[in-house]
């Protein structure tokens, strides 16, 4: 089955054009939203990507509909590889249902392992560096006071990620960490209650 997701980031702009490349792409089902690209949960593409089964192909109009940065898209295209599902990005010309297509995103996949693993190397013998010198690694554990707040000025949707940095001193980093953290504990939750 052909999926397809279009978003826009305000109430003002439209998704007109998305709507009809999608269409004329001949997606079955269409899954469209009015919200930033840089919040973490977008409830649409959340339920559209739940949908996802091996076999089916998700299409887009243009890379930036489904992600803001390389990271979110790396780690989308690496699970959609996993689970067997193709992707289409209509502006980039992306198909992973091509041969090309797939070289074009295994690479794209590959290249981002080998930049996580190089950045774990750094980081492994930088630690045992400072080790080796009496000193001691890792970040200073944040106040859980200024978390809760932080979570809070997160989930009003009032407030931007700069805002909430500033007010909190919590990094863009670690909010989105620590919300990923949250909406785990309350999947988990949820999963419990059913049982």
């Amino acid at each position: 089955m052909k999926f397809g997701y279009a978003r826009v980031s305000t109430g003002e702009q439209n998704t007109d054009r998305q709507l009809d490349a999608l269409r004329e792409y001949g997606v079955d089902e269409i899954y469209e939203e009015k919200i930033s690209g840089g919040k973490r949960s977008r409830p649409q593409l959340n339920l559209l990507l739940s949908k996802l089964r091996t076999g089916d192909t998700l299409v887009v109009y243009e890379l930036k509909r489904l992600g803001r940065n390389t990271k979110q898209l790396l780690a989308m295209a690496e699970e959609f590889q996993a689970n067997g599902i193709e992707f289409v990005s209509l502006t980039e010309k992306l198909d992973t249902t091509t041969p090309m297509g797939r070289f074009v995103f295994t690479t794209w996949c590959a290249l981002a392992q080998l930049d996580r693993e190089i950045i774990s190397e750094n980081t492994k013998s930088g630690l045992a560096a400072a080790k080796a010198r009496g000193r001691i690694g890792g970040r200073k554990p944040h106040d859980k006071k200024q978390i809760e707040k932080a979570l809070k000025m997160y989930f009003s949707n009032e407030f931007s990620i700069k805002e909430i940095t500033e007010s909190t001193g919590v990094s863009k980093a670690s909010i989105y960490e620590y919300v990923h953290k949250y909406e785990k504990n309350l999947e988990r939750k949820k999963e419990h209650g059913k049982e």
